[in-house]
């Protein structure tokens, strides 16, 4: 019982730092895929082609090795005082914005044109248009694919201990390596169930309040 007891206590523990990745990952991944999506849809090459380029790349490319380039490229580069925990959080921001970005993106795109124009007929501007007539319709079209993000980043959180950083994966392993143990390794699961769990609760929770819109 003391076993299970001081591995329960030690994956709680790297749970919060899982909680802090997920929750810091969205706190700044979803306003810069809002932006970064406006660069995407510029109606200017000069800006619209580097900004989807940025997007393919990182898209296109696995979170782990981006995880390793930020974590070990800076030391290798000489720049030295940069934490691995800053380090996953700019890979996880980057990779994760850059994937909302799209969502974003079509979820604008699919907001018919007409609504624009009665907006500007009514004499709102752009911006007001935007925030007070699109922005309500686009998150009901993007809650779908925003919610599966949501439980990717759960699991993907995992990835963290690629470059040293102590979630709940890497304290599982721990008791692996150290007792020769490997049922830490599939309690560890049952966190991240849980917590996949109440994020799913929680968006058919916000997607039932969003039902009196059917457009």
């Amino acid at each position: 019982m003391s076993m299970f007891i001081t591995v329960t206590l030690s994956l709680f523990e790297g749970l919060w730092t899982t909680f802090k990745i997920f929750g810091l990952t969205l706190l700044m991944a979803i306003p810069l895929g809002l932006i970064i999506s406006f660069g995407s849809m510029s109606k200017y090459a000069v800006i619209k082609w580097p900004v989807k380029t940025f997007i393919w790349i990182i898209r296109g490319t696995p979170l782990m090795l981006q995880l390793i380039i930020f974590g070990f490229g800076p030391g290798l580069l000489g720049i030295k005082g940069m934490s691995t925990f800053l380090a996953v959080m700019i890979a996880f921001v980057i990779n994760y914005a850059c994937y909302f970005s799209e969502i974003f993106r079509g979820g604008i795109e699919s907001i018919p044109k007409g609504q624009y124009e009665a907006g500007a007929v009514l004499g709102l501007t752009k911006t007001q248009v935007f925030f007070k007539i699109v922005l309500l319709q686009v998150v009901k079209h993007i809650l779908p694919p925003m919610s599966n993000e949501f439980l990717t980043l759960v699991k993907d959180t995992a990835l963290a201990n690629t470059i040293m950083i102590y979630e709940i994966t890497w304290n599982a392993k721990r008791f692996m390596n150290s007792n020769g143990i490997l049922w830490p390794l599939f309690y560890s699961g049952v966190f991240y169930l849980a917590f996949c769990g109440i994020l799913t609760l929680i968006f058919g929770f916000i997607e039932k309040k969003l039902d009196y819109y059917k457009g």
